[in-house]
């Protein structure tokens, strides 16, 4: 399918669902390397569109994506993102998971991550993909889905973060 109507119509699915929850916006698009979209809002009201954990703003780049894919019968690859969000998010989940994989080869222990979305714990299995002493695994359904790493090699007992039973 052509990529100006595929950029046409992320642009207008996003402008109406912006108007529908009157909020003001301006959009940048760019198609990348991989085909994907990016979309970038910048706006005054972040914290509405990005929501908890970016709940919202995955739910939003998901209702795009559907009608985007209803009315060209394509699935069309997005990325939405509000200000920088995606990206600072990313950024401290790497900070924190760098910290959690020291302690997890000093103590030979598992870690339970606390709660992350799918997205952030897509983000972490390939961040640590690729680490030769520690692995990761996703346990249990929905809102009690967690992020174990653990060594390749462990020791007794599992660490949580604080405050969590």
């Amino acid at each position: 399918m052509n990529t100006d109507i595929q950029e046409e119509i992320i642009k207008n699915t996003v402008s109406d669902i912006l108007k529908l929850l009157t909020i003001p916006a301006e959009l940048s698009l760019k198609k990348q390397e991989d085909e994907t979209y990016k979309a970038i809002l910048e706006t005054d009201n972040t914290g509405i569109l990005i929501g908890y954990h970016g709940e919202t703003l995955s739910a939003l780049q998901m209702i795009v994506s559907l009608i985007a894919y209803k009315k060209t019968g394509t699935w069309i690859h997005l990325s939405l993102d509000v200000g920088d969000y995606r990206e600072k998010r990313e950024k401290q989940l790497a900070q924190m998971i760098g910290k959690i994989v020291e302690q997890v080869k000093t103590l030979g222990q598992p870690y339970c991550l606390p709660y992350l979305s799918a997205n952030e714990r897509k983000i972490v299995h390939l961040l640590l993909e690729s680490d030769p002493d520690v692995m990761t695994e996703s346990e249990g359904e929905g809102q009690n889905r967690r992020l174990f790493i653990k060594p390749k090699t462990e020791k007794e007992g599992i660490q949580k973060p604080n405050g969590e039973s």
